[in-house]
């Protein structure tokens, strides 16, 4: 029986993201989905800021620009008549820290054709109508044999459930989904066509009654098709119905100033209801849980995709690094220790959202821009609590450990540097060998960890680092300040600090501006997935080193790394 390294169950963002990371870092990998043509659906609206950094990361944010549209102003109505307009985004603009301060509109389908496209680039294409129906550990706890409906088991050394809200996976491992459905709270939703020019397709509109609402968003890349949410209608008992094409006419012709017939089609009907729940553990041994497979929420501040795509970021490198022999399987208790605290925060912010939401549309001109929160952008998740934000196992945690602490917006005013655990920073810079404009983010995409190296006295840190740690997939970046020499090259990439942005936003001062660099010398590694792991003088020899082999540890390239470094002490200080 063949073995592949990793099984992927559900190919809706969250399983295409990380097969793409996984694909791309080398790994055999495949995705299955139960149903047998690719999944259609269109509930979630676009990636968020973070989510826009992870699909640049794996090539794909042009594409995805192009084909959505920016958030739109939203135009809020009472009683049929306009009362007020909102744009969430008026005083927000992108930064030298963050290319994206804003999320992007783009259909759910499209975002999955696109990341299938992607997929399909590395050789692997999604398997349709393929449905899991057992999981059992191999002998010795080395593989999961996964058993299909059809009878056939297969081998995989590492199986993940990205299978949405009713996980099959989930239900096989036994682990609970504890939460809360508030069946009060209900919306009906669809994909709709309206009549050519019956509304305005550069607004988000939303008509808040009393007795009810409709909200209609255009949605990108088409002509004449919009998303449709509204309170659904209710029978004699108060009962709400379910979706159907005229139910929505009514609701247009109750609400709005058009009539029934301007609605002319309507497709992938649902009903939602609020549903809040998390799982116990986001893994049993060598299966995941990522997505909505381990945690749903409200749907308030359009978080529950992002969240899902975050997860696959967070565990692809993981896998990646453990199955190339780069790292020791230990890594992999980071994803839940990381990923579980986020989701939990999650659940709190998004169900605040919901109730803000609910209370602003009591009055005339309250909308969904009550949900959108500089948290929404999902830039200030950080990880300032885990054990990787830490060099040695023996320090003492940053801050006070907390989630709540930790999961803030990272644009607020002006921003102390950033701490082990947090997102880091993206600058522009110039490529020091071609003169190329570049960004940091694009020094960090597609690759392993990065150690980037600031001011003069970091050139034989990186050296030591490139030779030995190299094998191992970690990279080097010298940073040079705009006067200073750069006639020593070294083994990794190098880029140019021209506006002084990436010593800005690490917190460094590796030069004096004149190119004699009195400054102090700094060692910053950049974990694969952009979340800072340390930053530490260049001349101390202890950190840095102790910290990569917190990451590699266990391996054989870690323990010849170990000794490449062991004399290092001795020669500089």
């Amino acid at each position: 029986m063949g073995m592949t390294d990793v099984l992927i169950v559900g190919a809706g963002p969250t399983g295409l993201v990380l097969a793409c990371d996984l694909a791309r870092r080398g790994a055999a990998v495949r995705i299955v989905d139960r149903s047998p043509v690719p999944p259609r659906t269109s509930r979630a609206k676009g990636p968020n800021a973070r989510s826009l950094e992870i699909l640049d990361d794996l090539g794909v944010a042009e594409e995805v620009l192009a084909a959505g549209s920016a958030p739109l102003p939203m135009l809020k109505y009472r009683d049929r008549l306009p009362v007020a307009e909102t744009d969430p985004w008026a005083g927000s603009a992108p930064s030298p820290d963050a290319l994206y301060d804003r999320g992007r509109l783009i259909a759910q389908w499209r975002l999955e054709e696109i990341l299938r496209d992607r997929l399909a680039g590395y050789g692997v294409r999604v398997e349709l109508g393929r449905e899991v129906a057992g999981l059992a550990e191999g002998p010795g706890g080395r593989h999961v044999d996964v058993t299909f409906t059809a009878g056939r088991t297969e081998r995989a050394r590492y199986v993940v459930g990205c299978d949405g809200a009713h996980s099959s996976v989930r239900k096989l491992l036994g682990i609970g989904f504890e939460g809360a459905t508030a069946e009060d709270q209900v919306m009906v939703c669809g994909d709709v066509d309206l009549a050519d020019g019956a509304l305005d397709r550069t607004r988000w509109h939303q008509w808040f009654d009393e007795d009810g609402a409709v909200m209609l968003c255009p949605i990108p890349g088409t002509r004449t098709g919009w998303w449709f949410q509204a309170g659904p209608e209710r029978d004699g008992r108060g009962r709400p119905l379910a979706p159907t094409a005229d139910g929505f006419r009514r609701l247009l012709a109750r609400h709005t100033a058009l009539p029934g017939r301007a609605l002319t089609g309507a497709e992938l009907l649902s009903t939602y209801r609020v549903n809040v729940r998390m799982a116990d553990r986001f893994r049993a041994g060598r299966v995941f849980l990522a997505g909505d497979a381990a945690h749903v929420h409200a749907v308030a501040g359009g978080l529950g995709m992002n969240t899902g795509i975050q997860d696959a970021f967070n565990l692809g490198w993981k896998l990646g690094l453990v199955l190339a022999g780069h790292a020791g399987a230990e890594l992999l208790d980071t994803y839940e220790e990381e990923r579980l605290p986020v989701a939990a925060r999650t659940l709190d912010l998004t169900s605040e959202r919901l109730r803000a939401t609910l209370e602003a549309i009591r009055r005339p001109g309250g909308g969904l821009d009550a949900a959108i929160t500089s948290d929404t952008t999902g830039l200030g998740v950080g990880y300032r609590w885990s054990s990787l934000a830490r060099g040695l196992a023996e320090d003492p945690r940053p801050g006070d450990g907390s989630p709540d602490a930790e999961v803030r917006t990272a644009r607020d005013g002006e921003r102390p540097a950033p701490q082990p655990g947090d997102r880091a920073p993206d600058a522009p810079c110039v490529d020091a060998v071609t003169g190329a404009r570049t960004r940091l983010h694009r020094v960090f995409a597609g690759h392993g960890t990065t150690v980037l190296g600031f001011g003069p006295g970091s050139a034989a840190a990186l050296r030591e680092v490139a030779a030995a740690y190299g094998d191992a997939g970690v990279r080097t970046c010298r940073v040079y300040a705009a006067h200073e020499d750069r006639a020593e090259s070294g083994p990794g990439a190098a880029v140019v600090d021209d506006e002084g942005h990436a010593a800005a936003a690490y917190g460094t001062k590796a030069s004096d501006g004149t190119g004699t660099g009195t400054g102090t010398s700094t060692l910053v590694v950049v974990r694969p997935d952009h979340h800072l792991g340390l930053s530490a003088p260049a001349d101390d020899t202890r950190s840095v080193p102790a910290y990569l082999h917190r990451l590699h540890g266990g391996t054989r390239s870690a323990e010849g790394a170990a000794e490449r470094f062991s004399g290092i002490g001795g020669r500089r200080r």
